[in-house]
């Protein structure tokens, strides 16, 4: 307790340019409590969307077993644009029910309950006013609404009306204990936690061990004074460690309060695709306990072993003798975690790679993790093992300058270069995880078909919905119609309405296709009906205006060969039919209109946001595509991309805090220089190469290590790719373009002015 009641007084009497230190030491550490805190509070974000989705799922038995006096309910999800739309429909029943989270109560037959972006929406887009029959009675309360931006609904009804629904329940209780649909799937959340972990939490261990390491070099300087003054080896120790977890308490706090500013922010603002309430990302106990003891644990043993060489031989420090050299464990680590994730490439040349199940899970984050902190550790060593190299053998005197300077001091340039060599390293770790994302959920197909009922449309709306962004040909389908007879169903055949040029961009694949004629259309993958052959005669309804006509087609003997995708609305056609056949103004009375685009998710959302916003009231079938998924891969991609955000900072920050104390360290060292005659060009370059050739070595490494880790990951996530060769050029141009920030962050370290007081003492 003396020796951290002697550093706290040191601090605050040891001059304004070392309390200056410790509150940039404190800032930088409150950097990083607010993104280690973002990290550990996004799970909590999805358990609580979960768990208010599971609270109001409604628990059901068959209508038939159900009393007379029970309450009845229907659920309806409908896509609005790319956005899932939920109405519950709820026939009250004699018996007192307990309501659903979020209402008082059931509501009665023609009222209706929405949820609050419900009813901005209503207001926007009254044509959905079809779809919610009743009077608005009031608004869904927070927690019985997974997010802020749901569309949900209540709409009171009687029994009559959805009592012969095949998909009616009577009503039992509300809430499970688990969500029927996750914002995100806990297989993928696993992935994600991975992800996260390394681009995230190994970044930001080394950021604030930086922040921790400001001013090393003074502050060891007088650590000595103070072991030679006769303060114990410990002591010594405990007094620098003070300091540090003195700093590093008050950046927790900072920290913690930016975090409570952001999720406020955030949390009205919202994410691409996520929402939540503030509650929902409020701290829990868990994360204020890891950030209060996680950080100043990480700052005392920073402190005392950065204190460790002052306690040890002081006089070697006050009279700046050569420093040992670095230490070879690092690249013990880095051997270690290297031999892991090769042994996981290896298997990927087999005919049985290697699976993520069980301890195999455990052994490749444990693997990717060494590799990233063996990268780290080592470069010291590998720094000093190539200055002392080139030192030796180099007749330049820049590169001697700059060379002599690494091998004696090799951790200085070390602080400065490591952030921006973890970015790398996690730049590729992050593209294994989207490419694996991405063959998860990419559909198999290379298009996406939207049937919409062609009665539900009008003219206009059918213009404007083949002219949404992202749509690459469009169609017609009719279907024939004939008088039901005792005998059984009659025969019916769905015709195309389109030229060959919107057929061959609606399937794979056509042969012999001629415009301007009724053809049968034959897919020799499937069974052929036998109703459906040549002379067959089959009648079409058909509507102008108020008119009502009747189109009767006989199936020709002239086919034409069609290879459709599998799930398509055009496989189910039997005969294509020219648009020029048609009468003017003349609408089949039972169809659809058919929308085809690239499957690629965010163009699937594109479109059905375009139909959304042409047709609001248009039941959208997106056919083979769930509107849940499509949510889902939006909310993964934004986790990602803020992952990817926070990483970046958190790298950038480090560079900034090192080599801004690094310029500051480094005055007295260049003034000396300077005074003896060297040029201030010289000198530039010199700084510029004291950066520059360990980064080097740091960034070849990590685009090694990164690959092999990436590879390793691609390899036991079971995919389709192994090897991510495509992500090398952009690894490499990502590389140099960190090589030319960290030369021009060096340059200021050299100025114009020469104080001669910095070397006074010398």
């Amino acid at each position: 307790m003396r020796e951290f009641l002697l550093g706290l007084r040191l601090l605050f009497g040891a001059g304004r340019g070392n309390r200056l230190r410790f509150f940039l030491m404190a800032a930088g550490s409150s950097l990083g409590v607010c993104c280690l805190a973002l990290v550990l509070t996004i799970p909590a974000v999805l358990d609580a969307h979960d768990g208010r989705t599971a609270a109001r799922e409604p628990q059901t038995t068959s209508v038939g077993k159900a009393g007379a006096g029970s309450a009845l309910v229907l659920e309806r999800r409908d896509p609005h644009g790319s956005r899932p739309f939920t109405r519950m429909f709820v026939a009250r029943g004699g018996a007192h029910q307990q309501p659903p989270p979020g209402l008082d109560a059931l509501p009665a037959p023609g009222e209706l309950y929405l949820s609050p972006r419900l009813h901005d929406l209503l207001h926007s887009e009254p044509g959905i006013k079809g779809l919610l029959p009743g009077r608005e009675k009031g608004l869904i309360g927070a927690h019985g609404l997974a997010d802020p931006d749901e569309l949900y609904a209540y709409v009171g009804t009687t029994r009559a009306k959805i009592a012969h629904d095949a998909d009616t329940g009577a009503l039992q209780s509300f809430g499970y204990s688990y969500a029927p649909v996750s914002v995100v799937e806990p297989s993928t959340l696993t992935n994600l936690r991975f992800a996260l972990a390394t681009l995230v939490l190994l970044p930001l261990a080394v950021f604030l061990s930086v922040c921790a390491r400001l001013s090393a070099a003074s502050r060891t300087r007088r650590l000595a004074s103070l072991r030679l003054l006769g303060l114990s080896t410990r002591g010594t120790q405990r007094v620098n460690a003070a300091e540090t977890v003195a700093a590093a308490l008050l950046g927790v706090l900072l920290g913690l309060g930016e975090y409570w500013l952001l999720n406020q922010a955030m949390s009205r603002s919202g994410l691409p695709a996520l929402r939540w309430y503030p509650a929902d990302g409020a701290l829990s106990w868990t994360t204020v306990a890891v950030c209060l003891i996680g950080c100043p644990a990480l700052a005392w043993f920073v402190g005392r072993a950065s204190a460790r060489g002052a306690a040890a031989n002081p006089l070697a420090v006050r009279r700046t003798a050569v420093p040992k050299p670095p230490s070879k464990w690092g690249g013990l680590l880095l051997v270690t975690g290297l031999g892991i994730v090769t042994g996981f490439c290896a298997t990927g040349l087999t005919d049985h790679p290697a699976t993520s199940n069980g301890v195999f899970g455990i052994l490749l984050v444990g693997g990717v993790l060494l590799t990233g902190m063996g990268l780290v550790l080592a470069l010291p060593w590998l720094s000093y093992l190539l200055a002392r190299k080139v030192a030796g053998t180099t007749q330049s005197l820049t590169l001697n300058l700059a060379m002599r300077r690494n091998e004696v001091e090799p951790g200085s340039a070390m602080r400065v270069v490591t952030g921006l060599v973890l970015l790398v390293f996690a730049a590729s770790l992050a593209q294994g995880v989207l490419i694996e994302f991405e063959q998860v959920s990419r559909p198999n197909n290379p298009v996406q078909d939207y049937s919409m009922p062609l009665t539900d449309l009008s003219e206009r709306q059918q213009e404007r919905l083949t002219e949404v962004p992202g749509v690459r040909a469009h169609a017609r389908t009719m279907e024939s119609w004939s008088k039901p007879t005792d005998s059984g169903i009659p025969p019916q055949a769905t015709a195309l309405i389109a030229t060959c040029t919107q057929l061959t961009r609606l399937v794979r694949s056509v042969e012999g296709c001629q415009e301007g004629r009724v053809m049968r259309l034959v897919n020799p993958n499937s069974s052929t009906d036998p109703d459906i052959r040549p002379g067959a005669s089959f009648p079409f309804r058909l509507r102008d205006g108020q008119r009502h006509l009747t189109l009767s087609l006989t199936l020709p003997s002239a086919a034409t060969v069609v290879r459709p995708y599998d799930p398509s609305v055009v496989g189910d056609a039997s005969v294509i039919v020219p648009p020029s056949l048609l009468p003017a103004h003349a609408r089949p009375q039972s169809g659809s209109l058919v929308l085809d685009s690239d499957s690629d998710p965010h163009v699937v959302r594109t479109v059905l946001d375009g139909i959304g916003a042409a047709a609001p009231t248009v039941s959208v079938e997106p056919v083979g595509v769930n509107v849940d998924s499509l949510q889902q891969i939006a909310v993964i991609e934004t986790l990602l991309v803020l992952g990817m955000i926070m990483g970046l900072v958190i790298g950038v920050a480090a560079f900034l805090v090192a080599v801004t104390d690094r310029a500051v360290e480094r005055r007295a060292q260049v003034t000396a220089i300077t005074l003896i005659g060297a040029r201030r060009r010289t000198l530039r370059a010199v700084q510029s190469v004291q950066v520059v050739l360990p980064l080097a070595i740091g960034l070849t490494l990590a685009v090694v290590t990164g690959k092999l880790a990436e590879s390793s990951y691609l390899i036991t996530g079971g995919g389709a790719v192994f090897w991510d060769f495509a992500g090398v050029p952009v690894l490499v141009c990502a590389a140099l373009g960190v090589v030319v920030v960290a030369t021009l962050g060096t340059l200021p370290l050299v100025g114009r002015r020469i104080d001669p007081e910095l070397v006074r003492r010398d």
